[in-house]
């Protein structure tokens, strides 16, 4: 059974930059039911998922049957990159990166700077639903790429790092249309640390 991530923060503490209600429901509501429907569709295909976690699941998604596999992606992948999202959030956060993580976007991007840009800039003009993302590969070289719906790049290798959800329901409660503000803001809540951690496993 999967389940979604316990949030090391309360609703409230995230905001002006994430309001409660939308917190409260984009974790419990929409998150649960990612979580819920993933478990019901992963019934009777026990030999497929034992022993593997979310992630290596969605590594492999194309040795899954095939009636399973859209909606193991569509539902497995809402909860990884929910619990992505959650977990890269901190009321507290480390607002820049350090050691080999900095080394590494200066040498990519040419500055923390670009690299916000950069995720600022294909998070903004995503069509519809999706993510923005910081990815790295086996070698630990970094990319920036959005994503359309609940698809993932752990197929393709590519380990996302750090995400910005830009679904509506992340933000419409607070923001309306402001899907820029949004982005913009969503910085002073990004823990660094959380991303570095992710980059040195």
């Amino acid at each position: 059974m999967f389940d979604k991530i316990v949030l090391p923060y309360g609703f409230r503490d995230l905001e002006p930059y994430i309001d409660e209600d939308t917190l409260e429901i984009h974790y419990g509501k929409h998150l649960q039911t990612y979580v819920n429907n993933l478990n019901n569709i992963l019934k009777g295909y026990e030999e497929f998922t034992k022993g593997k976690t979310l992630e290596d699941i969605l590594k492999n998604v194309s040795s899954l049957p095939e009636e399973i596999r859209q909606s193991v992606i569509n539902q497995g992948g809402g909860v990884y990159n929910h619990n992505l999202y959650f977990a890269n959030l901190s009321p507290n956060p480390c607002e820049t990166p350090k050691g080999d993580l900095l080394n590494k976007i200066n040498d990519t991007f040419g500055s923390v700077e670009n690299l916000k840009s950069e995720l600022n800039k294909i998070a903004i003009s995503k069509f519809g639903s999706g993510y923005a993302s910081l990815l790295m590969d086996e070698n630990k070289n970094l990319y920036v790429k959005a994503t359309s719906n609940q698809d993932t790049t752990l197929e393709e290798g590519l380990t996302p790092i750090l995400t910005i959800d830009v679904w509506e329901h992340a933000y419409y409660l607070n923001y309306q249309n402001r899907r820029a503000e949004y982005v913009e803001n969503i910085w002073h809540v990004i823990d660094w640390s959380k991303v570095e951690k992710l980059y040195e496993k």
